[in-house]
């Protein structure tokens, strides 16, 4: 939940929304909601589970549609926020 807000607060491009599961079940149940941290991407491409930030980064640009180049070296370029 940190790192997606940490991303809406680095680009205005990007929007966070956090919600409580078990405050929401009617919402929970319309996303699929099994386990937590369960993240969804513009209400489409979703994953489930606490990632590294850059695997984090990765798979919420592959659930917007946005091609991610892994570049040179080991594990790509780098996509640490605010460093």
């Amino acid at each position: 939940m940190s790192l997606a807000n940490r991303i809406a607060l680095a680009s205005p491009q990007v929007r966070a929304v956090c919600v409580e599961a078990n405050e929401f079940p009617r919402l929970s149940a319309e996303f699929g909601v099994r386990g937590v941290p369960h993240t969804v991407v513009n209400r489409g491409g979703a994953f489930v589970g606490a990632l590294p930030e850059r695997d984090f980064v990765a798979a919420v640009l592959e659930g917007a549609g946005i091609p991610v180049d892994e570049g040179p070296g080991p594990g790509g370029p780098s996509t640490e926020l605010g460093g």
